[in-house]
């Protein structure tokens, strides 16, 4: 079969490699329809892989398929279904993953695409535990967003920043792909949305997407603009994933006992804290990475419900993956990039 896979850093290759194996007790083999690409694709594509891996390696860790067939005693499958994909290889018998918090497993292989293969091939043979099956009518395009990018922002809004109808939030970088997601999800919460992005087209689609307000970072101090829409309180949570560049001004955006939740670091992984304005102002900062299978039973139902809608920026086919690559590290996309097999 097909697979896309990385040589060295930013050296890609569409090879034929062993076919999957048909599926043994307890797991599905599956047709990869769709792969979502994300900033962890971009790491792994240049180099960042901060764990042993072993080169050449297929890439994907965002992926939605139909099942193909399935193995001795799974139950609640059949082959036909579209599922999307669980990205990281957990264990399923350690306490976290018995109670439900898979990103938090004990002996996880790792995260597909990244530390081991990943889905941007034809087929791919996985326990049945790591697949969600999509309610009818989500396309294979679609529910290929839900792993990382709808289910990562359900795990940082809900399940760490518990946000509720009437507060604020600031959502950093609401072009990107999570932040399309964030932006979505938190209107559908009733929350009051300001973000930034980084030139006025992107200001205009994100109002369009349910923004309030919207800030260009390029243009102004997004921490000053935050203060005078909220006349001077703060916002009761931060969406945080760009790191160094928005950290200083993501914490003065906060309210007292306000809420920073962070899934990325695309600008850098060091950065100081003002240990005084932390406690003084009684802050919350949470790290966030990955999210636990149900928050994607979650999205998909929020998709299939019309809720959400994935912001699709461009579906290219496989072999033009280095050009999307490099938009999403230049941040010239607005949504989500999605490779089709």
């Amino acid at each position: 079969m097909r697979a896309l896979q990385l040589l060295a850093d930013r050296t890609l290759s569409l090879v034929d490699v062993p076919p999957a194996p048909p599926p043994g007790e307890g797991e599905v083999r599956v047709a990869i329809g769709a792969v979502a690409l994300n900033h962890i694709d971009v790491w792994g594509w240049r180099g960042m892989a901060f764990a042993k891996r072993k080169l050449p390696l297929t890439i994907g860790a965002e992926a939605a398929g139909t099942i193909e067939s399935i193995g001795p005693g799974v139950e609640g499958l059949a082959p036909g279904q579209v599922v999307a994909i669980y990205g990281a290889e957990t264990c399923g018998t350690c306490p976290a993953c018995h109670a439900g918090r898979d990103n938090l497993c004990e002996n996880v292989a790792g995260v597909r695409g990244f530390h081991i293969d990943g889905l941007a091939c034809e087929y791919v043979t996985l326990k049945a535990r790591h697949v969600v099956p999509a309610p009818e009518g989500v396309s294979v395009r679609d529910a290929a967003c839900t792993p990382i990018t709808y289910g990562t922002v359900e795990h940082m809004l809900f399940d760490n920043a518990h946000l509720e109808a009437g507060q604020t939030i600031l959502i950093q970088a609401g072009g990107s792909g999570i932040g399309t997601a964030a932006i979505q999800l938190a209107k559908a919460a009733g929350a009051t949305i300001i973000t930034t992005v980084g030139s006025p087209d992107k200001a205009q689609k994100a109002l369009d997407l349910g923004a309030h307000h919207v800030i260009n970072y390029r243009e102004e101090r997004f921490e000053g603009v935050v203060r005078k829409i909220t006349k001077k309180r703060g916002v009761d949570v931060v969406f945080e994933h760009v790191g160094v560049d928005t950290w200083a001004g993501s914490m003065f955006s906060l309210r007292r006992g306000g809420t920073l939740v962070t899934c990325g670091s695309t600008t850098g992984i060091s950065t100081e804290i003002n240990l005084f304005q932390l406690y003084q102002q009684q802050l919350r900062l949470i790290g966030s990475f990955g999210c636990r299978i149900e928050n994607i039973a979650h999205a998909l139902g929020k998709i299939a419900s019309g809720i959400v809608t994935p912001v699709i920026d461009t579906v290219i086919a496989i072999e033009d993956i280095d050009v999307a690559l490099a938009r999403i590290e230049q941040r010239q996309v607005f949504g989500k990039i999605v490779v089709t097999l």
